[in-house]
């Protein structure tokens, strides 16, 4: 499968904004082949950047609420909803494959409580803490048409960086290499 990063939608691209569709049970089979681009476009941007750990359908073009999730193996969360957020709110800087050179200064619930389908149509509900609760919120934002940059604390909450590539070593160091 032939990979490119040109395949993520930028910023200022319509599809960012609009808000997503629901995913029918019967849709699944059909978004197969998205899932599995998604997740190979994760691991394709954390070689790169050194950072990437959830994509959600709209910065592929797909106006549907799925979020493609590869912390320590690949997940699909489906029709994915904030059930609850905690009051208290951490501050942080933010990054996103839709603009990859730039990070955001924002606020996010420290802890939240997401419910989702898998592609197997079961229902899920997980308590999430700091960055999985900060992850989930940022993908979220983005299947209601919101972009980090919506939500920074102010003018000033914006830095560049640069990439942090990643290599990926094929074979053992030994002590003659």
């Amino acid at each position: 499968m032939n990979i490119s990063l040109d395949e993520i939608r930028k910023i200022g691209d319509p599809v960012l904004y609009r808000v997503a569709e629901a995913v029918e049970r019967e849709e699944i089979p059909s978004l197969q082949p998205v899932f599995d681009r998604m997740h190979a476009l994760i691991l394709e941007f954390r070689k790169v950047w050194g950072a990437g750990r959830a994509m959600a359908a709209p910065q592929v073009g797909v106006s549907k609420r799925f979020i493609c999730l590869n912390i320590d193996r690949p997940l699909v969360l489906i029709n994915p909803e904030i059930a609850d957020a905690s009051p208290e709110m951490m501050e942080l800087w933010d990054d996103c494959m839709s603009f990859p050179h730039l990070l955001v200064k924002l606020r996010r619930h420290r802890t939240c409580h997401i419910r989702f389908r898998d592609p197997g149509w079961n229902q899920h509900e997980w308590k999430l803490e700091n960055d999985l609760s900060e992850l989930l919120q940022h993908e979220t934002d983005h299947l209601d048409g919101i972009l980090a940059t919506m939500r920074a604390i102010d003018n000033h909450s914006f830095r560049w960086r640069e990439p942090q590539k990643t290599e990926i070593n094929e074979k053992p160091e030994t002590e003659d290499s």
